[in-house]
């Protein structure tokens, strides 16, 4: 990732204005909207969190941590021994910060043992790790205290959604400062070339156990206050596999090249992922899974990375615009065009056959995104096809 940037005081407070009116408008919501949206709005957050805390540590080094359910999984059973349904053993508030310390050691303890492998054999042995505790919970839940899972008191959504976007803030500041920092200099460095980094005189493994560390404070901490919406949990609902894999695709839709591309694209993904569940309860793994399949193949940089493509193709001379800039305008207005057909059907209630229709031309507009696309690329190498 590259960490210039807000190189600028001007920069530093445009974001910094446009982030806490973000803010503040995200806290006025609970005020005027539904319970509904309350608690989608939140489990957005939580997955935001999960995201950037992973980007904190995998974005500027490379290495593909998936221990993410690991630190998760510590912060939900913190809460459901402290926070049992027959009454809180301590507040709220010191009940996460103790999950987000057990996570932090864990990471300390995590980072020395798998660190110094890379590759895949770092991913392997970190999703191991996940396993590992989940498997051993279980068999000590089994064997030990002949019980299986434990109720956890429920918190009111409000008071979730407030302490989850509070970690937020605390989130993007960590993460903000740490690329502004020589730490988050030293982890570019070891991102581009470990051994290079490592003669020039950073202790990598330090940096890298430190950062990693960090990271996982806050992944407990999201765990610790998603728990207290939970009636029950069990080392199969906390130690979830999907909330390793979930970070990365996230990272990855938004784009990891700048700051808020990941923001972006688990806000986005997050979201979409609650449409398709609901809309499409038996289709939406598939249509979810292509989806992916697409942006990966077809938008390596994410979606931010393709807007600022299209920026820079808006930006050439009329005589040198580039037939990929003007594919994807005609693109991204068949995909709107779809998706505002699908809202209009959706909005005609016992519709039953023109609901399906909004959903046939919300995946007609999808797949003719994705053929025009193609051949823009194709166009691109051979002379052009718009």
């Amino acid at each position: 990732m590259d960490i210039t940037t807000f190189t600028s005081n001007k920069k530093f407070w445009i974001w910094g204005i446009s982030l806490l009116a973000v803010l503040a408008a995200l806290a006025t919501l609970p005020q005027w909207l539904g319970s509904y949206y309350v608690i989608l709005l939140k489990d957005i957050l939580m997955l935001v969190l999960i995201t950037v805390s992973w980007v904190i540590f995998s974005g500027p080094t490379g290495y593909m941590s998936l221990a993410s359910a690991a630190f998760f999984g510590v912060g939900v059973y913190t809460s459901a021994l402290l926070l049992p349904m027959t009454g809180a053993v301590l507040p709220l508030l010191l009940v996460i910060v103790i999950a987000g310390l057990v996570s932090f050691i864990l990471g300390l303890l995590a980072g020395a043992l798998t660190l110094r492998l890379k590759g895949i054999y770092f991913a392997v042995f970190t999703f191991g790790l996940v396993l590992l505790i989940q498997r051993f919970l279980l068999w000590f839940e089994m064997n030990i205290t002949h019980t299986r899972g434990r109720f956890v008191l429920l918190v009111e959504d409000n008071t979730i959604f407030y302490v989850m976007l509070a970690i937020f803030v605390a989130t993007l500041l960590t993460a903000y400062f740490i690329r502004r920092s020589k730490f988050g200099l030293a982890l570019q460095s070891i991102g581009l070339n470990e051994e290079a980094a490592a003669h020039s005189g950073v202790n990598v493994t330090r940096v890298k156990v430190i950062t990693f560390a960090i990271s996982a404070v806050f992944m407990g901490a999201a765990g610790a206050i998603y728990a207290t919406k939970l009636t029950y949990i069990d080392p199969y609902i906390a130690f979830n596999p999907l909330f390793s894999f979930l970070p990365v695709l996230m990272a990855i839709f938004g784009g990891l090249g700048s700051f808020y591309g990941p923001i972006i694209g688990a806000a986005l993904f997050s979201y979409l992922q609650e449409f398709l569940k609901t809309e499409f309860p038996f289709q939406y793994m598939i249509i979810f899974g292509l989806l992916l399949m697409a942006v990966i193949v077809f938008m390596p940089r994410g979606l931010v990375g393709l807007v600022q493509r299209l920026l820079a193709s808006l930006k050439e001379g009329p005589e040198e615009k580039s037939t990929p800039g003007w594919a994807i305008i005609f693109c991204l207005f068949g995909i709107l065009g779809g998706l505002v057909g699908w809202f209009i059907f959706r909005e005609r209630r016992g519709a039953r056959v023109l609901l399906k229709a909004g959903g046939v031309v919300t995946l007609i507009g999808g797949a003719a995104y994705l053929l025009m696309f193609l051949l823009t690329l194709l166009g691109g190498l051979g002379g052009g096809y718009f």
